[in-house]
């Protein structure tokens, strides 16, 4: 897909880490640029900054996309560019055993579900919208679109505490491969990265001595992943034709421990 003026994006998750440095990607190469975040405030911040476009949106609200899509479309036209960056975490063991009362809990089941609606039901929800309205186009250089969702490494590599987190990730990589499939006879590819762990909002705010030791359990470079490092390898998907119905780790060659 050709980077340029003539083309929009939608960035779910776009006004802070892995989809803003993706945002901010986009607008260098002239994309026009849709934000679709919850977060007003940084969301309007993030477009003020990039010249991208901001639309209140929560994925696991219906309504909420559609609005968010009619508004992105309205500004810059049918998008042919999705990168699907909205997620939250979660963790906690399944089950477990207080130490100090011996009282016995297990995993809130309203917090797995919605680990799920936002990570797995609300990228499915983005791709399936935005697919039909790239659907309305004429193909551009034999393509219609290109999309790129983000799993993880805990897709795979699920830690302990882990298992909502996992499950909503490990979907986003098991669905890459059919919705490429299905959307193969219109010209739309769709990828999926796999980030290990990377310098976004979340983890910054952790104390320093816990991001110094998981810097050093990546093998190489022993630090934590930069957002433009994500936002670089989003663009080659986006960019380059027969990258399909693929999901690659970025991570560093880690592979996580049991916690």
């Amino acid at each position: 897909m050709r980077l340029s003026a003539d083309v929009s994006a939608v960035v779910t998750g776009g006004a802070s880490g892995l989809g803003l440095a993706t945002v901010k990607a986009l607008r260098a190469n002239g994309v026009k640029v849709a934000i679709f975040d919850r977060n007003e405030d940084a969301g309007q911040t993030a477009a003020a900054a990039t010249g991208a476009t901001f639309c209140k949106v929560d994925v696991t609200s219906e309504e909420s996309v559609d609005e968010g899509f009619a508004a992105a479309r309205k500004a810059n036209g049918q998008e042919r560019i999705l990168v699907a960056c909205a997620g939250i975490g979660s963790a906690m063991k399944t089950a477990s055993r207080s130490k100090e009362s011996g009282e016995i809990k297990h995993f809130p089941l309203n917090i797995f579900e919605l680990t799920i609606q936002v990570n797995l039901i609300g990228t499915f929800r983005c791709i399936a919208k935005s697919a039909a309205g790239m659907l309305t186009l004429d193909p551009l250089h034999d393509e219609r679109g290109a999309m790129v969702m983000t799993a993880s490494v805990a897709a795979v590599d699920g830690q302990m505490g882990q298992a909502a987190y996992s499950a909503s990730k490990g979907g986003v990589v098991g669905m890459t491969l059919p919705i490429a499939r299905d959307l193969s006879g219109e010209g739309i590819r769709v990828n999926t990265i796999l980030p290990g762990i990377f310098e976004t909002p979340l983890m910054m705010g952790a104390p320093q001595k816990v991001k110094d030791a998981l810097a050093a359990s990546v093998p190489f470079p022993k630090r934590l992943g930069n957002p433009e490092e994500y936002a670089s390898l989003a663009l080659e998907m986006i960019r380059n034709p027969y990258f399909n119905g693929e999901h690659v780790r970025l991570d560093g060659a880690i592979r996580m421990g049991l916690r």
